[in-house]
């Protein structure tokens, strides 16, 4: 998923494939982790790092056919979703499903799962293809030399941050993913101070 810092993409727009709104949401990293880890990631050379960053996937590839609705849930849901620790500990790949290297999130992998599985209800259900397992990519679809040197330079992180709030993000007219709203997790409303 391609997600810019801002988004400019107007609410409601029906995104690529015509049917519907693509809808993603994210936990954004707090700094300094949010750009110590873009850094890393440029440093493996994945294209995307400079456009897209670090986050863990809650909800990707879904489609609303009422964006009002889907808003209304995804809010309805960070308002009764209290706040809660992280932890970012050591490298862990998918590979050879999947060509990614990432983090594992090792406190507060529950509370992701709950979090999906909520999101994921009524307007925002969708099927996925691989089962949800909360991590951040550090490297994905790179040469064997970039993905071994994520998955050994970065072995030994290990950060804890609380995560307050998730965004909410619709897909723009080009495909990519814009920010439409962060929200507070236990309280109604979005954040007052997007970061």
């Amino acid at each position: 998923m391609s997600i810019p810092a801002s988004g400019t993409a107007t609410p409601g727009a029906t995104g690529p494939g015509g049917e519907g709104v693509g809808v993603g949401i994210v936990i954004p990293l707090p700094e300094p982790h949010r750009s110590e880890l873009r850094e890393h990631r440029l440093s493996f050379g994945d294209p995307v790092a400079r456009s897209v960053p670090p986050h863990i996937t809650l909800i990707t590839g879904a489609r609303a056919a009422d964006w009002a609705a889907a808003r209304a849930h995804v809010r309805r849901v960070a308002a009764g979703t209290a706040p809660f620790s992280l932890r970012l500990h050591g490298t862990e790949t998918f590979r050879p499903v999947s060509q990614v290297v990432f983090l594992r999130v090792t406190e507060g992998f529950d509370a992701c799962v709950s979090l999906h599985r909520q999101l994921q209800a009524g307007p925002l259900e969708t099927r996925a293809e691989f089962p949800f397992h909360p991590h951040l990519t550090l490297a994905h679809d790179l040469a064997e030399e970039p993905m071994q040197r994520a998955m050994t330079s970065l072995a030994g992180y290990d950060a804890t941050f609380p995560v307050d709030r998730i965004g909410l993000f619709e897909y723009d007219a080009e495909g990519l993913w814009a920010l439409q709203e962060e929200l507070t997790l236990g309280q109604d409303g979005a954040h007052p101070d997007p970061a």
